[in-house]
């Protein structure tokens, strides 16, 4: 073999050992997103370094996720106007420093898939494994298997590594869904993996006991279904899809019957399942404290400062319009909510395309979808996952743009209205 040769297959390996050791860094950035007991947690370390080491490295930022960027930062520099208005700072600069580290996260998952379409299902994996690990833990602390696993409980709820179960729950739904859509769509040798993971995951959701949580994964397996027969030309496969959704109701009826043999899980079932609780309601309710957050907005267009509504009025705004008005400023209130209605209209632009990765945008998008609407009840700024979806969704976006360059240049049609199985 020659020097040349020699050479050609060092290099070949070089890169080869690169490209491994990128999509690992990768992967176990997503994993690490599924274990928040404290702030900071070993994410925010992990992800300091990976970003500042990528960019040094040469990471490009694509035009089409520029929007994704200058929204999040205006979201952000928000909440530093809010923060001016503040006569002592407290913890609050820590507080916008954790929101634009947040945003940097979505903005490095963005440009990263876009670099690469195969790295989007890396990502997925590494979410996956953190869902499934997290998950077990709050099943194995609900009923406490292991002595000492209480500590992934929360007044009789699973929370698993998470500090609430109210994050734990949506933490999962996307897993979850991904895990649905393969069960759904991938022949049985594909499928059949899958199904213990959805099951351990649903159980574990279920027994967060999260009203926020139930209403997203029923919400999202709904959307789900409905999504797949919309766009599948196929009968059959219609057929298919209609008799394996009757099959995981039957199922979950079943497993509630189950459960609620358990008198304990009875009993927090009963207690949860009422749509509205002791505390949304009255003069000193959440709602009640929405609707006056509201009307005092408008006397603060520069906001009150980060966290100053919950020291204000005695109780946390449980509502993420709500606190883009109060700690984010107007300016944060108006970027926020352009970013939502964006991220979700490009996105359903392009989700019946049929691309390599089309499941994975629908499930991101439809989940997406949800916590957009959970957070008129919950606080969801300082959900990393959610930043998490909201790279893989404009990566995607961003593959797509590059996709029809691409086409555009080779003289290629583009495909239009139609769903990979």
């Amino acid at each position: 073999m020659t020097d040349a040769a020699l050479t050609l297959s060092a290099v070949d390996r070089n890169r080869a050992l690169g490209g491994l050791a990128a999509a690992f860094a990768i992967w176990f950035g997503a994993f690490l997103s599924g274990f928040v007991i404290n702030e900071p947690a070993p994410y925010e370390l992990y992800m300091v370094g990976l970003i500042g080491l990528w960019v040094l490295c040469g990471l490009k930022f694509p035009a089409a996720i520029m929007p994704l960027m200058v929204l999040l930062l205006l979201f952000n520099m928000g909440g530093v106007i809010s923060m001016m208005t503040m006569d002592d700072w407290k913890d609050a600069p820590l507080y916008v420093a954790v929101g634009f580290f947040l945003a940097f996260t979505a903005i490095f998952f963005a440009a990263v898939i876009a670099a690469d379409g195969r790295r989007l299902e890396i990502v997925m994996n590494g979410y996956l494994a953190a869902a499934v690990l997290t998950g077990l833990l709050g099943i194995v602390g609900y009923f406490n298997l292991i002595p000492g696993s209480d500590v992934f409980t929360r007044y009789g709820r699973a929370m698993g590594a998470f500090q609430d179960p109210n994050v734990f729950a949506p933490f999962l739904a996307l897993p979850t869904l991904y895990c649905l859509h393969g069960v759904l769509t991938r022949p049985l040798e594909g499928a059949l993996w899958r199904l213990p993971l959805l099951v351990i995951l649903s159980f574990a959701i279920f027994l967060s006991f999260s009203r926020a949580g139930w209403g997203l994964f029923v919400l999202c397996a709904t959307l789900l279904t409905a999504f797949l027969l919309i766009a599948s030309p196929s009968p059959r496969f219609r057929l298919r899809i209609a008799a394996l959704a009757a099959i995981a109701l039957v199922a979950v009826v079943a497993a509630l019957l189950v459960a609620i043999q358990i008198e304990a899980v009875r009993d927090m079932l009963i207690e949860r399942a009422r749509l509205v609780q002791d505390y949304d309601r009255g003069q000193a309710g959440r709602f009640t404290h929405h609707l006056i957050g509201y009307m005092k907005a408008t006397e603060h267009p520069f906001g009150i400062g980060p966290l100053e509504f919950g020291r204000r009025f005695g109780v946390d705004t449980h509502n993420i319009w709500l606190k883009a008005l109060f700690d984010y400023s107007w300016l944060g209130f108006a970027s926020y909510v352009t970013l939502v209605l964006w991220t979700l209209g490009a996105g359903l632009r392009i989700a019946f395309r049929d691309r390599p990765w089309q499941p994975l945008l629908v499930c991101a998008l439809i989940v997406f979808f949800g916590h957009a609407l959970v957070g008129n009840v919950i606080d969801t700024d300082r959900w990393r996952h959610l930043f998490l979806i909201f790279g893989m969704i404009w990566g995607c976006i961003a593959l797509e743009a590059r996709h029809q360059r691409e086409g555009s240049i080779a003289g290629r049609p583009t495909p239009g209205r139609s769903i990979a199985i």
